[in-house]
Formats: C-alpha cells, sequence, structure tokens
C-alpha cells in the first residue's frame, strides 16, 4: 500500500505542478496559454440586441427559423475568434428577437460589423435621373406572383472561395448564383452591359485597396457565376468567411413604428457598451471577498481539527489550482455569478473533509490505531458524501436546465462552476487528502493523538 501511495503522490504533485503552470497568469496568454475567459460583465464588450421581421414566416416555422438564424450568426461571429460571445433567441408576445453579447469589443460599431448583419454585398446601378447609385433590381415569378428583388449576396450559394489571378496575381472573390440569383443576374447585366455596376456593404460602397469604390464594368451577361476584384487579400478572405457563414433567411433590426410596422433593417434596438472597469472592481471585490473566506476556512480548520486541519487545507490548495486549470481546459466563461459559484465551491469543498474527519475522531475515541481509525473514517464517511453531493448535483443540472430554457445565462453560469467545483472536491478529499494521511500515518511522524483533535485516554 505504500508503494501505491507514493505513486498516486506523485501524480498529484505532477497534476498540481502543471495545473499551476497553466494558470499563471490568470488573465492573458503566456506561450502559447490562454487566459481565463471572461464574460461580458467581468471583461467589458458590446451589447446587442435585434428585432426580425418574421411576418413573411409561416408561424408554424418562425421558433425554427430563429434558431436558424441564432447558429448562424454564432458561426459569424466565430469564424472571426471572438472568444466566448453569446446569442440569445428572445421572444415575447409573438415578436422575435436575437440578443449578442460580444466580450472584449468595447466599439459599438466594431461590434454591428462583426457580427455580420450587414455583411450584405448588394449590387447598385447609376441612375441618371437622380445622379445617384440605386440597387439594382429585377422581376421574377415567385409561386405565381411578380416580385420585385435586388440583386444581392443573398442569392450567393454558399461556396464563395478567394482565388489569386494568373497574370496579375490579384485576389478574386469567386462566387456562384443560385436559382434565383441567376434570374435576376441574367436580367440585370443584360441591361448593364457597357455600364458600371457597383457593389455595396450594406449601405457604403465596397472599397479597393487604394480606396476607391468598385464598379466594375458590365462585359457581358453574367448567369451562373462571376468575381469580385480590387479587394485586398484579407478583405476578400473576411467576406469569403461571412458569406459562407450562411445567409439569414429574415431581416434584422427594430420596429420604428409597431401599428404601422414600419421595419428599420440593420439598426439594433438597442445597443450598450459594458465598460471593462466595472467588471475590474467586481473581480477586486470577488477576490477580496474569496480571501477573506479562505483565511476564516484556514482559521477553523487549523484550531479544531490541528493536523487534519493542516491537510485539508493543503488539499484546498490542490483543489483551488487544479479547479481553476479545468476551468481554462474546458473552457468556463466566468461571469459575476460564476465567480461566486467558485467562491461557494472553495467553502463547499471542505465538508468532505469535515465528513471524513469526524469520522477519524469516532474511531480514534474508540480505540482503534491511528492506521485503521483513518481507513475506517473514509470509508463510513464515503456514503454521506456521495449523498449529498449528488444533491448538489441534481440542484446544479436543475439551474442549468432552467437557465437555458429561461435564457437566463448568469444562473447557468453559477450551475456551471459550483457543479465543475463539487465533482472535483469529491476527488481531492477521497483521493488527495486520503493520500497525504495515509503517507503521514504511515510515516509515523505525527503519532500523538492530541494532534488530530482527540484526547488522550485520560484526560479531560
Amino acid at each position: 500500500m505504500r508503494t501505491r501511495t507514493i505513486y498516486l503522490l506523485i501524480l498529484i504533485l505532477a497534476l498540481f505542478g502543471v495545473s499551476l503552470w497553466s494558470i499563471t497568469p490568470l488573465d492573458r496568454s503566456v506561450a502559447g496559454r490562454e487566459g481565463l475567459r471572461l464574460g461580458l460583465d467581468l471583461a467589458g464588450g458590446s451589447y446587442l440586441i435585434y428585432q426580425a421581421d418574421v411576418t413573411d414566416i409561416e408561424p408554424a416555422d418562425r421558433a425554427e427559423t430563429m434558431r436558424g438564424v441564432k447558429e448562424i450568426i454564432e458561426n459569424r461571429v466565430d469564424a472571426l475568434g471572438i472568444a466566448e460571445s453569446i446569442v440569445q433567441v428572445k421572444t415575447y408576445e409573438g415578436e422575435y428577437s436575437i440578443a449578442i453579447q460580444l466580450p472584449g469589443i468595447a466599439d459599438i460599431e466594431e461590434a454591428k460589423t462583426m457580427v455580420g448583419l450587414v455583411t450584405v454585398l448588394e449590387f447598385r446601378e447609376w441612375d441618371d435621373t437622380e445622379q445617384k447609385w440605386i440597387p439594382a433590381a429585377g422581376t421574377i415569378t415567385v409561386d405565381g406572383e411578380q416580385r420585385e428583388l435586388v440583386l444581392s449576396s443573398r442569392y450567393f450559394k454558399e461556396r464563395t472561395f478567394v482565388t489569386l489571378d494568373d497574370l496579375t496575381r490579384e485576389p478574386l472573390l469567386i462566387f456562384e448564383w443560385d436559382e434565383t440569383g441567376q434570374q435576376l443576374s441574367q436580367q440585370i447585366t443584360g441591361r448593364l452591359v457597357g455600364k458600371q455596376m457597383a457593389i455595396y456593404l450594406g449601405d457604403e460602397p465596397l472599397l479597393d485597396e487604394e480606396g476607391r469604390p468598385i464598379a466594375p464594368v458590365v462585359r457581358e451577361v453574367i448567369t451562373e457565376s462571376g468575381q469580385i476584384s480590387g479587394l485586398s487579400l484579407a478583405t476578400a478572405q473576411m467576406l469569403s468567411r461571412f458569406l459562407n457563414a450562411g445567409r439569414i433567411p429574415v431581416p434584422l433590426g427594430r420596429w420604428v413604428e409597431e401599428e404601422s410596422r414600419v421595419f428599420e433593417p440593420g439598426v439594433p434596438l438597442y445597443e450598450r457598451t459594458v465598460d471593462a472597469t466595472l467588471g475590474r472592481d467586481s473581480i477586486d471585490k470577488s477576490l477580496m471577498a474569496a480571501a477573506i473566506g479562505i483565511v476564516l476556512l484556514v482559521i477553523f480548520m487549523l484550531v479544531y481539527y490541528r493536523f487534519l486541519g493542516f491537510i485539508a487545507c493543503l488539499s484546498l490548495g490542490v483543489y483551488g489550482v487544479v479547479l481553476l486549470a479545468v476551468f481554462k481546459l474546458v473552457p468556463v466563461t466566468l461571469t459575476l455569478p460564476g465567480v461566486a459559484g467558485f467562491i461557494l465551491s472553495l467553502g463547499m469543498a471542505v465538508d468532505a473533509n469535515v465528513l471524513i474527519f469526524e469520522r477519524v475522531k469516532e474511531e480514534l475515541r474508540g480505540g482503534r490505531s491511528l492506521g485503521a481509525a483513518v481507513e475506517a473514517g473514509f470509508t463510513r464517511a464515503w456514503t454521506a458524501i456521495r449523498d449529498s453531493n449528488i444533491t448538489t448535483f441534481i440542484a446544479c443540472f436543475v439551474l442549468i436546465w432552467l437557465g437555458g430554457e429561461l435564457g437566463a445565462l448568469m444562473v447557468r453560469g453559477f450551475a456551471l462552476t459550483l457543479l465543475i467545483g463539487v465533482a472535483l472536491s469529491m476527488f481531492t478529499a477521497i483521493v488527495v487528502t486520503r493520500t497525504f494521511l495515509r503517507l503521514i500515518v504511515g510515516s509515523h511522524v505525527i503519532s500523538n493523538l492530541a494532534a488530530y483533535g482527540v484526547r488522550p485516554a485520560g484526560m479531560k
């Protein structure tokens, strides 16, 4: 048993060392190690809410359509590498909206662009009467009805890619039209042969590397596919990622006049930036609360359980370091409620130790040897530890489920950090604490029962 204990100790020390290395420092990347991921309330960033115009969608299909919109926006944001963004679908009295959190993106205009809601390439033609570029529109038949539609990237197939011209090595954005796009393109380019057709990104003209609007001359009728030149390689690749991330099937913006149903696309209903200094203040206060709680906990364990309390404190140190490493590995996005769950889990981490130590003390009072008392204490305390933690797990799972159903992500964050913390506390209590005690007891370094909080026979 002693050999197995030594092996376990080596594994525990190795785990502690790797975990300590992985979490240092906590707040930024070092040597390829990512810092802890902080939520919007701690890291700062942008918060946007867009309403969805679902009037053209059948009521039975609206919920499924909005789930698709959520996935598309998530794909677009993920393509930019924004860590731990949150996209939620909200519904109220039949109206749907999308809430988007972008931690670390403090510029609200940059946030709008990154989300890609306005990343629709629109083709425009020059109007001699109005002396401006107007949307290039065509008329097609849909379900027996004539509809006028604007030619845009909404009708691209999701297979755009970037290549280099064989002669000039200029980046080219290659695209293909779907069936609707082919009909529109054939009409519009047919009447614009020999004329310019501008390309707009939202309401702004797409610019080439020299900052000039891109307005190529239509050389021939375009039906199935086309290409856009004049872009920098970085811009072409960014547009390709956005366009391949999917087409948003419903307009997103805001209702300006609810009664007359005037919809303003591309304009958020609500936008807000969260100052990171507020998050820093919250972190500082949370760390202060954690420090005070840990100090009081350590004092209590040392005074009441003495040497057993010292072992518990060592185990708690291993627990805290490994838990932070798990948060970075999963990864877990820490919000303020998540920090609260982390601090609570630290306090609960000693619950199992308390149950074990009380059993050990009972066995020692009953006259058992120190080694036998330790083994019996762990065995007899296991059922109580198991049952108490299972009830906590059930509560955490319920909170995670309800948080997802109700859109209360803060609740989910609290429950997730608590769930991971309690699960890890079982490991540290049963494995780490037991290994430390077996090593000390087996070496007979401390055999005085008073050091374990038990009065020897005859003492009052």
